[in-house]
């Protein structure tokens, strides 16, 4: 039996329109039928607290660690060749808003109105000086990417980068400043903190941890550094020893603009 090419791998790429509100140049592009995100690798911003490896190869060693989860919280992501050389390309998703107009997975509503359904990270103001609470869904797939992003180390989990996608499904994007060494979480998901993590979460990151020295250690040390290979062993080690979602403990905690 023939197997037909993955578009994501080999297919060309036809640039149809650039995302100008991120921060690096970031693409969206067409694979034959398939639409994709393109983030060429000289189109990143040198970042002097992340010097080694690249922003797309950082994107593609944690969709690498979502996939040995088996979590699929992001969306398939590779690393190879496009129009304007070497970078990450990621699958699309199709955002799909809530019919009933009820809150984005992370969103913001007026101080203290927190919908069924929802957990409060923090109350602000708005740009406007209004009084609002950072609220984000109390959902299976958003909690698995909660617990991701302590795996990880996400420095810039931003309501922006999680995405209401088909069939109920929760995905995380933007994942390029991820996996240092250094203590770095910064995230918008702070609604499960302190509390205990499933049995099940547990039992996947003991799989995650122990195919770090094989295969998937191999695959990921062409993207980061072998410490921070460690380092990611290590944050999986801490969570099986103490199962529970960490608090802040930093100055800064939520990435700011928090979307």
């Amino acid at each position: 039996m023939t197997v037909s090419p993955d578009p994501l791998r080999t297919a060309d790429l036809t640039v149809l329109g650039q995302i100008t509100s991120a921060s690096n140049a970031t693409l969206v592009c067409r694979a034959q039928d398939l639409r994709v995100v393109y983030k060429p690798v000289r189109g990143e911003r040198p970042l002097w607290d992340f010097p080694d490896g690249t922003l797309a190869g950082r994107e593609v060693a944690s969709y690498l660690v979502s996939e040995a989860l088996g979590w699929g919280v992001i969306p398939e992501t590779v690393l190879r060749e496009g129009p304007y050389g070497p970078g990450m390309v990621q699958r699309w998703i199709d955002i799909v808003q809530d019919p009933e107009g009820g809150p984005d997975p992370v969103d913001l509503v007026p101080a203290g109105e927190v919908p069924p359904g929802y957990r409060e990270v923090l109350r602000a103001l708005d740009p406007s000086g209004h009084p609002v609470s950072l609220i984000h869904a109390e959902d299976p797939g958003l909690h698995r990417m909660a617990v991701l992003d302590v795996l990880i180390n996400n420095a810039d989990r931003k309501g922006g980068h999680v995405l209401a996608g088909p069939h109920g499904r929760a995905y995380g994007v933007d994942h390029g400043i991820c996996l240092h060494t250094e203590p770095k979480l910064r995230t918008v998901l702070w609604g499960w903190a302190g509390e205990p993590v499933a049995e099940q979460l547990l039992t996947d990151i003991t799989v995650l941890v122990k195919s770090l020295p094989g295969e998937l250690g191999e695959r990921l040390s062409e993207l980061i550094t072998d410490a921070e290979i460690e380092a990611l062993e290590a944050r999986g080690r801490a969570l099986l020893e103490d199962p529970v979602m960490p608090m802040p403990n930093s100055q800064r905690p939520i990435p700011w603009p928090a979307f």
